[in-house]
């Protein structure tokens, strides 16, 4: 049976039938449900009250359940409760004050009212109406059927997460020993805008990105790590326990700000669950665990939550570097450092009907199937993440329209000198004003980004950023020109083959590999970004490596891909990566 959307035990009905039929007003209704179960304000207003006796009074009142999975509602189930309140009480973790920031249908409240014996307020606070009133149910439900349990005092406030007052909590209750627990949604900020949803905090760059990351995706936010932190920031003066189920990323990212935040938060644990099993969803999620008000530590254990006997690793700040596997970095930890080649991201159009292109038969075809004839001029072959497969590629199945040689440039010149690709951007307009990204504002016609004098070098190093594979790829030029990569792929640009080649050497070696085995995160939206591969000192690799190694390497691809190259140019490729300072100390020492 369902009331105002909310599911309802028979239980739970009869009691409210008997109990509220002959009380005039929601004032006394109110007193009559905090004397028999402690919750606070049960009904808001007169008409709740006098629309529950209507509904009650009719049987079998069956509605069908919304699915919020979009809104990145995905409700902690009762098991799964009651075993992540068991594991905290088996760290002799025992409450006094417990807040659920989001408490959804109040699985978790209940199970606290299970395992926690010294409970004596509850604060539960959630925006979605239905979800409310099935708290409050259950509540009612569970003391019914455990008359002798101990009852806290309740509140269940229908509010917006980010309007709630949770430091006013923290004042009244500064002596008290709290436990923080939930479940927020696992859905980010731009996500819920575009679902003109209400639950959003206010507009602002809370990481403080700056200029064309606050644009581009890092100013997009997960809002499980926007209450997360706003929850240690307020209760970390206070005697207690934090721990909220979320997604990996944003564990990774507590655990990464740390360093700068500096939260008074200690004994910082992941406890990895199985999403498929518990919420039916492919997302890597686990519970995050802290301890609050102690001195701030920057690392954080691994668990696997179903078989908890022992930790899997530990990640976080190892001696200002930041890592995921202890024990496997401190093997090619030499190696971190600053590659003296600087890593750029592919080109970026947003416009891949119009700018990607296949050939056929002499012809470029659009994706919208449209046969064209354009100049060669401003056409190039360009790679996508899914076709760095292979060691060396020397051929492109996409070409792509590069508009400007770099970002900002005015693309007047293409109507004059390549009329037929301006006649064709043109008809397509629309599409370009279409996109949605705020970086191609007030910028010339058919902009890109991503774009500049590296886009341009014949031979390129590189990887993606998508896949899991620690392979990198040698690029050749096509048809005498360079080949692109996309904005999802990572690269560094060569004027020499040989340069190319032995950066590929080295960044293929099993020294790299493990290298970024521990400090990349498999779960990560992008394995590989620009931070972690200028992470990679190739100086200091190219000193490591033995020679004969390098040689053996040279001859497989010489004899591969019909190169013939040697290590004539080695000792010019070490002076391109040594920093003038130290070469003007070599020249004069």
């Amino acid at each position: 049976m369902k009331v105002f959307e909310a599911n309802i035990t028979n239980q739970v009905s009869d009691f409210l039938n008997d109990n509220l039929k002959k009380i005039a007003s929601f004032q006394k209704a109110n007193q009559k449900m905090y004397d028999a179960f402690g919750i606070i304000h049960f009904f808001d207003n007169d008409e709740e009250f006098e629309t529950l006796k209507e509904v009650l009074s009719i049987t079998n009142n069956v509605v069908e359940e919304h699915d919020r999975a979009e809104y990145g509602d995905f409700q902690t189930n009762s098991d799964l409760a009651n075993k992540v309140t068991l594991h905290l009480a088996s760290k002799n973790i025992s409450p006094e004050v417990v807040i659920e920031p989001t408490c959804g249908k109040g699985n978790f409240i209940i199970a606290s009212f299970r395992n926690f014996k010294n409970i004596k307020n509850i604060f539960g606070v959630e925006i979605y109406k239905p979800y409310v009133w099935e708290t409050k149910f259950s509540i009612v439900d569970f003391f019914l059927s455990n008359p002798n349990a101990n009852k806290p005092e309740i509140s269940i406030v229908h509010c917006n997460v980010f309007d709630f007052d949770f430091k006013a909590i923290a004042k009244k209750h500064s002596t008290n020993d709290i436990l923080v627990i939930g479940n927020p949604p696992w859905v980010t900020n731009s996500k819920l805008g575009s679902l003109n949803s209400t639950n959003l905090p206010k507009k602002t760059n809370f990481k403080n990105h700056s200029g064309l990351d606050a644009m581009t995706g890092k100013g997009n936010f997960d809002i499980a790590e926007f209450i997360s932190l706003t929850m240690i920031e307020t209760f970390q003066n206070m005697k207690g326990n934090l721990l909220l189920l979320v997604k990996n990323s944003v564990i990774k990212n507590i655990v990464f700000d740390q360093n700068k935040n500096r939260y008074k938060i200690s004994t910082i644990e992941k406890h990895c669950i199985d999403s498929k099993k518990e919420f039916n969803v492919s997302v890597e999620a686990g519970l995050f665990y802290c301890k609050l008000n102690s001195n701030p530590t920057f690392d954080c254990t691994e668990f696997n939550f179903h078989n908890n006997q022992k930790s899997e690793l530990k990640f976080g700040w190892l001696n200002g570097k930041f890592v995921s596997n202890f024990d496997t970095y401190i093997h090619t930890k030499e190696i971190d450092g600053e590659c003296p080649f600087v890593w750029r991201q592919g080109l970026k159009h947003d416009c891949s009907t119009v700018m990607e292109l296949d050939k056929v038969n002499g012809y470029y075809v659009n994706g919208l199937n449209e046969e064209i004839k354009l100049e060669d001029g401003l056409v190039y072959g360009i790679l996508k993440s899914s076709d760095l497969k292979n060691t060396v590629i020397k051929q492109t199945r996409k070409f792509t329209i590069v508009t400007q040689k770099k970002v900002g440039q005015e693309t007047k010149y293409i109507k004059t000198e390549y009329p037929k690709i301006y006649q064709y951007l043109t008809q397509h307009q629309a599409n370009f004003d279409a996109r949605k990204s705020s970086i191609y504002n007030n910028k010339p016609l058919f902009s890109i980004f991503g774009i500049g004098d590296y886009s341009f070098k014949p031979f390129k190093v590189a990887i993606s950023g998508l896949y899991k594979t620690f392979h990198f790829t040698l690029i050749l030029p096509q048809d005498n020109k360079s080949v692109m990569l996309d904005d999802t792929c990572y690269l560094i640009g060569f004027d020499k083959i040989e340069f190319a080649v032995y950066a590929l050497i080295l960044l293929n070696s099993n020294t790299t590999v493990q290298f970024l085995q521990s400090v990349t995160f498999l779960d990560a939206k992008r394995t590989f970004t620009k931070d972690v591969l200028m992470r990679i000192d190739l100086l200091e690799l190219a000193k490591q490596i033995d020679k004969a190694d390098l040689q053996s390497e040279l001859e497989t691809l010489n004899e591969k891909y019909k190169f013939n190259l040697t290590l004539d140019l080695w000792d010019s490729f070490i002076s391109e990566m040594t920093p003038v300072n130290d070469r003007q100390l070599t020249m004069f020492g």
